[in-house]
């Protein structure tokens, strides 16, 4: 099951987001969910 959750970025993090989305085609929701899944794992790598 799905969930929602809001994040609440400054100007700068906002641009970014903005500029991968189109970059890629993609929304920007899609953009911060793959920059959680990325982040997510990268911790998971480290407690391993």
């Amino acid at each position: 099951m799905a969930r929602r959750f809001t994040i609440v970025c400054d100007d700068d993090q906002a641009r970014l987001i903005e500029t991968l989305a189109r970059r890629y085609g993609i929304t920007e929701e899609e953009v911060l969910s793959q920059l959680v899944e990325l982040g997510l794992e990268a911790r998971d790598e480290q407690t391993v």
